[in-house]
């Protein structure tokens, strides 16, 4: 949980999400869930490995991710549980900028996804999932909207 912190520092954060960070949502192929694909959420910011420390001081802020080093040199605060999406999101919306429409599109999509019940709701869902694709410099997706 995002300890108290100041309204500077909330928007401190926004802006780093703004301008080092990246909001989406993958399609995962999991025959374990219902439909055979899991709805996965993340939020990450990214930093150089160089300036580890004052990475780490940020992230401790948010408490509510986990840490990785990428293989190219390259720090992710990963935040990818459902509920530490919607803290975080809380926090930093009212002062997010560039990415305010991936922010919308993030929480529509969390509100969605407690809905599905049949087929026809998941494909609703997948199909806003693809909608990240125009929001965001997206790579080439293996897992696109479900045919019915």
């Amino acid at each position: 949980m995002i300890k108290s912190i100041s309204q500077a520092k909330k928007a401190y954060l926004a802006g780093f999400l703004d301008g080092d960070g990246s909001i989406y949502v993958r399609l995962k192929p999991n025959k374990t869930y219902k439909f055979g694909f899991q709805i996965a959420p993340y939020i990450v910011l990214f930093q150089s490995q160089k300036d580890k420390n004052n990475f780490e001081k940020i992230c401790s802020l948010i408490k509510l991710g986990y840490l990785r080093t990428r293989k190219d040199g390259i720090l992710e605060y990963i935040i990818g549980r459902q509920k530490e999406i919607e803290q975080f999101l809380k926090i930093v919306e009212p002062y997010v900028i560039l990415k305010k429409p991936q922010v919308d599109l993030l929480k529509k999509i969390l509100s969605l996804k407690k809905k599905v019940k049949v087929k026809k709701d998941f494909n609703k869902l997948a199909k806003l999932v693809d909608t990240f694709r125009e929001l965001n410099y997206s790579k080439k997706r293996k897992v696109r909207t479900l045919t019915p």
